[in-house]
């Protein structure tokens, strides 16, 4: 598959994810359920009513957020991958186009998991690095990224935005309408940069 019909899947799909973050806004707004969100497992409908409605409601309306988040997030780390692992080969962690201080913030996550006994995330170390890391290893990389991206000061700001706006997600803190609108535009701008 070409790339511009890699960019234009991409595109469809977090087109389905703000058409789905905007339901949940409806829903919210009006009290209504549209009935387009999975309801809560059996195993964790004991706790859920224990939870104040205001809380749930909240809660709801932060998951489209965090969903649109979560593929985008992923999305990056698999470009990176693919791009780094077509240049450099199946080892290209190793190759030396990553900077040695985002290895050892890497090894040093991997090192707490392996310790504190929970099962590991991944076998993959590009999937323990942060948002900031992923932006650092495309300007890094930036002779294997431009052919996919229109400009390397488009791609920090963009990725500094986006950083900023996972804050509130990633750390369960209701968003404001303006925010929200700096996500969107945020995630529209991701996607018409890419070449």
């Amino acid at each position: 598959m070409d790339s511009n019909t890699q960019n234009h899947l991409r595109s469809f799909g977090m087109s389905g994810y703000l058409v789905t973050d905007e339901l949940r806004n409806i829903e919210a707004q009006f009290g209504v359920e549209l009935g387009h969100v999975l309801s809560v497992s059996e195993s964790e409908s004991q706790y859920y009513p224990q939870f104040e409605q205001a809380i749930r409601r909240e809660a709801a309306r932060m998951s489209g957020h965090y969903e649109v988040f979560y593929c985008l997030e992923t999305s990056i780390r698999k470009l990176i991958a693919a791009t780094l692992r077509d240049a450099e080969g199946a080892n290209w962690w190793q190759s030396g186009r990553i900077q040695e201080k985002i290895k050892a913030d890497v090894a040093a996550v991997i090192g707490r998991e392996v310790d504190s006994g929970i099962s590991q995330r991944s076998e993959n170390e590009i999937d323990y690095t942060t948002f900031g890391q992923l932006s650092g290893i495309i300007t890094d990389n930036w002779d294997l990224f431009e052919t996919i991206f229109s400009s390397q000061k488009a791609v920090r700001r963009v990725m500094h935005s986006l950083n900023l706006l996972r804050g509130p997600i990633a750390h369960c803190c209701p968003m404001e309408d303006d925010e929200i609108d700096r996500l969107r535009l945020a995630v529209k701008d991701w996607f018409r940069m890419m070449s």
